[in-house]
């Protein structure tokens, strides 16, 4: 705030703890500055707290960031000494993927995997109702195919016991029985697993885990079970950062930016 005060919103004025505290406490622990002018156009930064990064990549604590790095980034820096958040980083990765296959029929195009793991931070995004491209999904992996094949390809390799993907035909298969989707199901993020155990739950019974994993293997519909976790995790956190966000943006720049994202929304349901 002392080098770019221009960035922030009047709540700067409420000092640096202030800030700090709104950022970790407030909507996904994240704090964006938006229309930020830099050599290169208009920017929007955020940041986020080492802690809180590493406990939404590992748990889907709030899937907003975790969710962001579904899909392939630029990294411009990451320490060699920070082996808590590489680890992290690819944790997440295999996440994602474990949580795809179970979303996925025994044979699927490579373009149905990489549509779902683009799209599970936007399953239950109010937003995309509303103010997103409403191809923006699609977009991003047509215009990406060969980074997400580069990201995923070492982790399917790791779990050719359970799926295969022939880049050359685009077409996948994978097992889809109660052994296979009980793996699955044993690494998904804590967040996803303790919201299955309370739908298995729902008929008052007290089931642990290991049991309603057992169980949840056996339901040829548990991928439809697992969207549903998804959303009410990408659900709660997007509705709550997005009345951060006008906080933290100011009103003006709040506006501004809406209307920008309106307007793409627009001209995508025109095409």
């Amino acid at each position: 705030m002392v080098l770019n005060p221009k960035h922030y919103s009047a709540l700067r004025y409420g000092g640096h703890h202030f800030v700090a505290n709104v950022q970790e406490n407030w909507g996904a622990k994240v704090y964006f500055n938006t229309l930020v002018p830099t050599h290169e156009g208009m920017i929007k930064y955020g940041v986020i707290s080492h802690k809180s990064l590493v406990t939404d990549l590992l748990d889907w604590d709030t899937m907003y960031v975790a969710g962001r790095l579904h899909k392939p980034v630029l990294m411009l820096h990451l320490a060699p000494e920070e082996e808590e958040l590489r680890n992290a980083l690819k944790i997440n990765l295999y996440a994602a993927l474990h949580t795809a296959l179970l979303m996925l029929p025994d044979t699927f195009s490579e373009e149905q995997l990489y549509l779902i793991l683009a799209g599970l931070s936007y399953s239950g995004d109010f937003r995309m109702q509303v103010g997103e491209d409403q191809n923006k999904v699609r977009n991003i992996v047509r215009a990406q195919t060969q980074e997400f094949q580069t990201l995923y390809t070492p982790i399917l390799k790791d779990l050719s016991e359970y799926a295969l993907v022939d880049r050359f035909k685009g077409m996948g298969e994978q097992d889809t029985s109660p052994p296979a989707r009980l793996h699955h199901l044993s690494m998904l993020p804590k967040k996803l697993q303790l919201f299955l155990i309370k739908e298995w739950n729902k008929d008052g019974r007290s089931r642990d885990m290991e049991d309603v994993l057992r169980a949840a293997a056996h339901d040829p519909d548990v991928g439809d079970v697992i969207v549903k976790g998804i959303q009410d995790i990408v659900k709660t956190s997007s509705i709550t950062q997005s009345v951060k966000g006008i906080l933290t943006a100011g009103g003006i720049k709040s506006i501004r930016y809406s209307w920008a994202k309106i307007k793409k929304m627009w001209k995508s349901l025109r095409r």
